[in-house]
Order: structure tokens, then C-alpha cells, then sequence
């Protein structure tokens, strides 16, 4: 069980914490709806799921591009995916 004294410290820090991300982070503290939350996150472009051909060809694309020295980093910027989704194929 804290004291009084241990539960006013705590209100303290999360006072000062509040206060430091709001000064750091202005938008931070306005509630966001789940619709402009999740448009933020979302890329420009939607997303959407490649055909069989299509992820076939992506591939083949990407194995020419790798031994031709092309770094990893590079082509999954270029191609809005994750380096980990390029070594998975």
C-alpha cells in the first residue's frame, strides 16, 4: 500500500510527464477518432493484395535486382514494402 505522500509524488510525475508531451507534442493531446487515426497511419496509396502473375513477376523483378547488387534497403523503399517481406520471397 503507498502513503500519502508516495501518491502524491506519483500525481507529480504524471503531471509533469502530461505536461512535458504536450509542450513536445502540441497534437499529441487531442483525441483522434479511429477513422483519422488509422487514415494517418495508411500510406498515400491503398494498399491492396497482388494476383498470383503479379506477385510472380514482383519477384522475379526483385531476385534480378538483387544480384545485381541492388541493396535491400533501397528496394523496399523504392517499392513501399519491408526489408523483411523482400528476404521472405
Amino acid at each position: 500500500m503507498l502513503s500519502p505522500r508516495e501518491i502524491d509524488m506519483l500525481r507529480q510525475i504524471i503531471s509533469l510527464a502530461g505536461a512535458l508531451i504536450s509542450s513536445a507534442h502540441p497534437e499529441a493531446g487531442k483525441a483522434m477518432s479511429k477513422k483519422s487515426a488509422k487514415a494517418s497511419a495508411a500510406p498515400e496509396g491503398k494498399r491492396r493484395r497482388r494476383t498470383g502473375k503479379e506477385l510472380a513477376d514482383f519477384r522475379k523483378m526483385l531476385v534480378a535486382e538483387r544480384k545485381r547488387g541492388v541493396p535491400v534497403a533501397d528496394l523496399a523503399e523504392k517499392h513501399g514494402i519491408s526489408a523483411a517481406y523482400i528476404y521472405q520471397l
